[in-house]
């Protein structure tokens, strides 16, 4: 990197020739045609360019946390999952790396904690890409603190060393029926760096402000949007069969579709009041039968096939989901146990290890919920339906979409 004195003597350097011209009768730059011509002098580079050309080193950007915009350059070493933590192996998420001068540094006081957003997180994230450890990259964003440790946000590029760097993609055109995140901005800044109660507590805080709720008869047209088949507008996707059904049918006979509480009403005893009972972050379109099948009980894994729904299993107290939707599943049921806890005139709505409990408002299997968000991470669909409630219905989150990583660091 160019020293603070290397830059100065580059500037000096036209100075000094145009100096030493001058002595020797040589015009200026400025004379008029007809007056003897000055030698040509290489112009000095603008600071702001020299400090573009050469990304900063980690220990630089560790020092330099003040919000400007600069180009990284380190070695991936891990996943954040905490101020002071920092993953090697087994990783969780892929909404954060940590960059490092040395490829074995595990000092996590020298490595720069790096925000990987949705634009880079299939190229970057190092749950999808695990061989990423190791890899040189150069990373281009904010220098500002990323779980209150030195750190780099919201990246505008991110590229191997010495490759042309992959720059954010131009936002897609809106549609009514899966608008795009319009970007939540500051939404979980008061969340970032914190663990166990207090990151859980701050999660409460941020989802259950200015949230605006539904009736249980608003439910019925909200779903028929969070819901939408991508590839039929007039469908829905059925959450347990996965399988499409027409928007019209929804209703309580054979072969309709209804609203299925996946915290089940008397998990809480909350019933369809508003609130808990119609938060579209845990109700999803499903067949009448199955819902009746699945009925109240808990999630785990085992049992029999689901006839009406293959790739389903259950036994006397427990449903197992498809594979496709293990993770949603768990991550509604994460979202519903911290932003129900009591304060707001309904259960404090708790998780355990047993499959069964009554009108008790705990939930089970945790073992088994912690498993399936690692299992099956958000998708597409997912993410939109999460979308769609915060811009469209609800204005709050579920943050375990978002950040599925902040699972075990509350509930693991």
């Amino acid at each position: 990197m160019m020293t603070d004195t290397h830059q100065r003597a580059r500037l000096l350097v036209p100075a000094t020739v145009l100096a030493l011209a001058a002595m020797s009768g040589c015009a200026s730059p400025t004379s008029t045609a007809g007056s003897a011509v000055a030698p040509k002098v290489a112009t000095a580079e603008p600071a702001a360019q020299i400090a573009a050309a050469t990304p900063l080193t980690v220990a630089a950007a560790i020092s330099q946390q003040t919000g400007s915009s600069q180009t990284v350059r380190g070695y991936v070493v891990g996943e954040p999952t905490a101020t002071s933590t920092v993953k090697r192996s087994g990783f969780t998420g892929d909404t954060a790396i940590a960059l490092a001068d040395s490829a074995s540094e595990t000092d996590t006081a020298d490595m720069l904690y790096v925000q990987v957003t949705s634009a880079y997180r299939s190229a970057y994230g190092l749950k999808t890409n695990p061989g990423l450890l190791g890899t040189r990259l150069d990373v281009t964003g904010s220098l500002s603190a990323y779980f209150s440790h030195a750190g780099l946000k919201s990246p505008t590029a991110i590229s191997a060393s010495g490759v042309t760097p992959t720059t954010t993609p131009p936002t897609a055109t809106p549609t009514t029926t899966s608008p795009p995140s319009s970007g939540i901005g500051d939404y979980y800044d008061d969340a970032v760096g914190k663990t166990g109660n207090s990151l859980h507590t701050a999660l409460h805080q941020i989802i259950s402000t200015d949230v605006q709720k539904l009736s249980y008869d608003q439910v019925w047209d909200a779903l028929k949007v969070t819901d939408q088949d991508p590839k039929n507008s007039g469908n829905v996707i059925l959450l347990y069969s996965g399988t499409s059904r027409s928007k019209s049918l929804n209703g309580g006979d054979a072969d309709d579709w209804n609203r299925e509480h996946v915290w089940a009403k008397s998990h809480g005893d909350f019933g369809t009041a508003t609130g808990p009972g119609t938060d579209l972050h845990h109700l999803r379109p499903e067949d009448v039968t199955v819902n009746s099948d699945r009925s109240n009980k808990d999630f785990d894994d085992g049992g029999s096939e689901s006839a009406e729904a293959p790739g389903n299993f259950t036994d006397s107290d427990s449903w197992e989901p498809r594979d496709a939707v293990k993770g949603d599943v768990a991550r509604m049921i994460f979202y519903m146990a911290v932003r129900y806890d009591g304060g707001d005139g309904f259960a404090d709505l708790t998780l355990d290890e047993k499959t069964s409990g009554g009108t008790a408002p705990r939930f089970g299997k945790l073992s088994t919920l912690l498993e399936w968000n690692a299992q099956d991470p958000p998708d597409s669909f997912e993410q939109n339906r999460n979308n769609v409630i915060y811009e469209r219905y609800q204005h709050n989150r579920n943050p375990f979409i978002d950040h599925p990583e902040w699972v075990d660091a509350v509930f693991g």
